[in-house]
């Protein structure tokens, strides 16, 4: 589990990612920055730590991005995964990227007719930031299993194999 954090001065928002996400997140905003001018200074590491507490608002089943010509902003939409009342108190399992709480824009909150949703302004220097994170994040992280795709460990027992013997690597 990773955790996407954004917020403005009055709110602070932290959404329950998966790994896959974090991927999809990673290689999106490479692709938006690769078409567009160098972004300059990006934000540091202090910067990309999550505030406390850790802890997710709601659990992330959709992500759009975009950029906004006018105003030289990427746009993130985040929707929530649609019965994910379980989300609320799961944080402190692993720390993930996040975007320090100086947003250009954030709305977030439950929509009149269901799930929530969160949609980030950031800069082009922030989104390389987050793709800069997010990359040493998954890195560092186990390798997937090469059969069913879940994580390495001495705890794996793979579905693919119904538990009867280790996957072949």
């Amino acid at each position: 589990m990773f955790y996407l954090q954004a917020g403005d001065p009055g709110q602070l928002v932290s959404l329950k990612l998966e790994k896959a996400q974090v991927l999809f997140l990673a290689g999106g905003l490479s692709e938006v920055l690769a078409d567009l001018a160098a972004p300059g200074e990006g934000p540091g590491d202090a910067e990309l730590e999550l505030e406390p507490p850790a802890e997710a608002d709601w659990a992330v089943g959709s992500i759009q991005l975009a950029y906004d010509p006018g105003r030289d902003r990427v746009v993130m939409v985040a929707r929530e995964l649609p019965g994910d009342e379980e989300a609320e108190g799961t944080g402190g399992e692993e720390a993930a990227p996040g975007i320090g709480p100086r947003l250009e824009e954030l709305f977030s909150g439950p929509q009149p007719d269901g799930p929530g949703v969160a949609r980030l302004v950031i800069t082009r220097a922030q989104a390389a930031g987050l793709v800069r994170r997010g990359r040493e994040l998954l890195n560092a992280g186990r390798p997937p299993c090469p059969l069913c795709g879940y994580p390495l460990g001495e705890d794996h027992s793979c579905p693919k194999t119904n538990g009867h013997r280790a996957p072949a690597l």
